[in-house]
């Protein structure tokens, strides 16, 4: 057992010391950020699993707060209404359940993130996708793999990993340093 323990925090810690080489599309995914919510748009965020916990909670982070005190920010997590969830699926199937909802509430300026370990949820992409036509910004955060989801991501970042805990972790910790970034220029 404490061999798995070590193991699970030396593979967690090398994977926190990759995300150096990342700094460059951190950087530009939070100015993407601060630059919308200063011209009056929103951020949607969204994702399936534990993806979809991590876009509720970032969108939590900003409609509250992160580390200041400051003004509520626009942000929504489209995984968390369950009679939008259930009528689009139902209706339309799954995998539109996120792109109906950019569709009715994404304009021109607002920012989209998707969120995918595996970079292969289809309703994922097609949100994406939706996205982009209404010319929104498009944010993906994957795994390392060869992913549709690259194709429709004005930035994408993947996690150098193809273990979903820890890629998980990342995008939290991502997540995090987006908020922190957005807390020093919108307060």
């Amino acid at each position: 057992m404490k061999n798995t323990i070590k193991h699970e925090i030396n593979a967690h810690i090398d994977l926190v010391n990759s995300l150096h080489d990342l700094n460059k599309l951190i950087l530009q995914c939070a100015q993407l950020c601060i630059d919308c919510i200063n011209n009056g748009g929103k951020i949607l965020l969204f994702g399936n699993g534990g993806s979809a916990s991590d876009a509720q909670h970032i969108a939590a982070e900003l409609v509250g707060r992160y580390k200041i005190d400051r003004k509520s920010l626009s942000a929504l997590a489209l995984n968390t209404d369950t009679s939008i969830i259930t009528s689009i699926s139902n209706d339309f199937g799954y995998e539109h359940v996120f792109a109906r909802q950019i569709e009715g509430l994404a304009k021109n300026g607002d920012i989209a993130i998707g969120i995918s370990t595996s970079g292969k949820s289809k309703n994922v992409t097609n949100a994406l996708k939706i996205a982009s036509k209404l010319n929104c910004k498009t944010i993906g955060l994957t795994g390392n793999y060869d992913d549709e989801m690259k194709k429709n991501c004005d930035i994408n970042i993947a996690i150098a990993s193809n273990d979903t805990a820890r890629i998980q972790e990342m995008h939290i910790l991502i997540g995090h340093i987006i908020c922190q970034l957005i807390d020093q220029e919108c307060s």
